[in-house]
Order: C-alpha cells, then sequence, then structure tokens
C-alpha cells in the first residue's frame, strides 16, 4: 500500500468512527489478539465487533489501530453483494452493496439502519409521498427510496449522491428493480419518474435546487459529524429560498449515536430557523435492524 493510499485510508476511518461510533474516543486491546482476528476474518462484522467492544473506554484512539483496519478495508475494497429485503405486498426489493462498511472512500455503498427506519415509517404513511415529487437527500444504496417507488406511487422520485461510485451502484440498484431512468410517456402511470442526480450539499445552488421542484424532501443516517451537519443545514436553507411559495416537507431519519451529535443539528435548524419536531413511532418493524438502537424521524418546516 502506498503511504498516501494508507493515510487516505486512516482519514476515512476516522471519518468512519465518528457515523458509526459517534465520535466516542476507541481503547487499546491486546495487539496480538486484535492482528490475529483480522488475520482469521478479515471482513466488515470483524469491524463492528472490534470498534464496539471500545466504545466504553475513554482513552484516546491509537494510530496503529487506525493502521490495522485500513489494512483491511484497502483488502475489501472490491467486495460486493445482494441483499433483499421483502416489502409487504410480497415483492422483494434486491440491493447491489458492499460488504465493507467503508468502500471506495465513502460509507454510502450499504443500506444503515435509519434508511431502513425511514422505509418502514414511509411504508405505513404513503400519503406523504403518493402522487408527490421526492427529493432524497444522500441516497447511498438506495432502499429507501426503492421501497417509496414500490409502496407509496410518487409521482417523481429523485435519488441523489455526490460520490461518483455510490451514484453508479445506485443507477444500478434502480434498474435491477425494474425501475425505469429513462421517460416513457407509454409507461404505466402509476409508476414514478424516478431520476438520479449527482448532489453536492457544498456547491448546490438555489437555481440546482429549484430545479427539482420537490414537494417532500427525505434524508437517512446523514447526521454523523458535525461537516456533514452543517452541509445538510445549508443546503436545506437553500432549499427553503427556492421554494418560498411551496414549501417541501422534510423528514429526517437517524440513529442516536452520539446525543451531541444530533444535538448539533437542533441547534443548527434553530439558527436557521428551520422548525422541527419529532415524529411518533410507527409500529410495524418490516425491515432488519438492531432493536437496541434509538432511531427517530425529524420533520423539518422550512
Amino acid at each position: 500500500m502506498a503511504p498516501e493510499e494508507s493515510a487516505g485510508n486512516v482519514r476515512l476511518l476516522r471519518s468512519f468512527e465518528r457515523r458509526f461510533l459517534a465520535a466516542r474516543p476507541l481503547c487499546s486491546f491486546p495487539w496480538q489478539s486484535l492482528e490475529e482476528k483480522l488475520k482469521e476474518s478479515p471482513d466488515s462484522e470483524v469491524l463492528r465487533e472490534i470498534l464496539q467492544k471500545h466504545e466504553a473506554v475513554h482513552t484516546e484512539p491509537s494510530d496503529e489501530l487506525y493502521e490495522a483496519l485500513a489494512k483491511i478495508l484497502a483488502a475489501e475494497e472490491s467486495t460486493q453483494c445482494h441483499r433483499s429485503y421483502l416489502l409487504p405486498s410480497g415483492t422483494p426489493l434486491t440491493l447491489s452493496e458492499s460488504t465493507a462498511i467503508v468502500s471506495h472512500g465513502t460509507t454510502g455503498l450499504v443500506t444503515w439502519d435509519a434508511a431502513l427506519y425511514l422505509a418502514e415509517w414511509a411504508i405505513e404513511n404513503p400519503a406523504a409521498f403518493t402522487h408527490r415529487t421526492v427529493l432524497e437527500l444522500g441516497s447511498g444504496a438506495g432502499l429507501t427510496g426503492l421501497a417509496i417507488c414500490k409502496m407509496c406511487h410518487p409521482k417523481v422520485y429523485i435519488f441523489s449522491d455526490y460520490h461518483n461510485r455510490v451514484l453508479e451502484q445506485l443507477r444500478g440498484n434502480v434498474l435491477l428493480n425494474g425501475l425505469s431512468l429513462e421517460p416513457d410517456v407509454t409507461s404505466d402511470p402509476e409508476r414514478p419518474l424516478v431520476m438520479v442526480a449527482q448532489l453536492d450539499w457544498e456547491v448546490a445552488t438555489v437555481s440546482q435546487l429549484s430545479a427539482f421542484q420537490p414537494d417532500t424532501v427525505i434524508a437517512a443516517d446523514v447526521l454523523y459529524c458535525p461537516e456533514v451537519i452543517l452541509s445538510l443545514v445549508g443546503v436545506l436553507q437553500r432549499l427553503a429560498a427556492c421554494c418560498r411559495d411551496r414549501a417541501p416537507d422534510v423528514y429526517v431519519a437517524f440513529t442516536m449515536r452520539n446525543p451531541e451529535t444530533s444535538q448539533l443539528f437542533t441547534t443548527e435548524l434553530g439558527q436557521a430557523r428551520i422548525r422541527w419536531e419529532v415524529v411518533p413511532p410507527h409500529e410495524q418493524k418490516l425491515f432488519p435492524y438492531e432493536e437496541h438502537s434509538e432511531t427517530s424521524i425529524l420533520k423539518l418546516t422550512l
């Protein structure tokens, strides 16, 4: 591994730690045990287990740990799999996903718990999406949007992300599940017009956002570090500016990993004069995710 590649993976792992462990520091543990475990089973489940064991101990993380995990990530870089999820209609959703939590420089190639939670809520509350134009921010692998397209009858559904590899996988997952990315006036009127858009929150302009004309905006598991939170609030402010006559409904789902992170989000919303309220939890659990994790949805008023 080249020095610059190793350094890049270390930086990426630090970003991942903020997302997966909510910025809680890692502690040290016997290195012989770590090395043996990584050699025996170099996969994402091992990464999860190693990082979870560090949550409760508040010591400074070691660069050696990041270096060791970075080597594992490099070995996993090209690994893909297919995962299927069954909708209440009996229709399966099949997604191509990475088997690595971090791959190709992003965490957006896997399905996170908040995406599953938001999909469940949407299926129970289809009126928020039926015959509407829906813009999803940070679509990742696409599970939430595909579930909405299949179950909630939106008029237009716009998947968006900024990372080229994520966008490539997204397009493939849309086609894999029988949806088209080509407008077709002869198609079933119940099938939504589907688009995949590249959208960088840092540089997205009011003009670019106004072209979407969304009635509903959603995002799942995008509150994993302060920089991303600030970018998200910024893009929401620009959406508000371009939709003054018809502000969209906005729903943001997130898993509580660090109270300070969610507190930063609500604080920034307040400073941006964006009102928010907690959406009541839905009743039915349809998809596999950690039941003990605290996942919520906020409804925002732009």
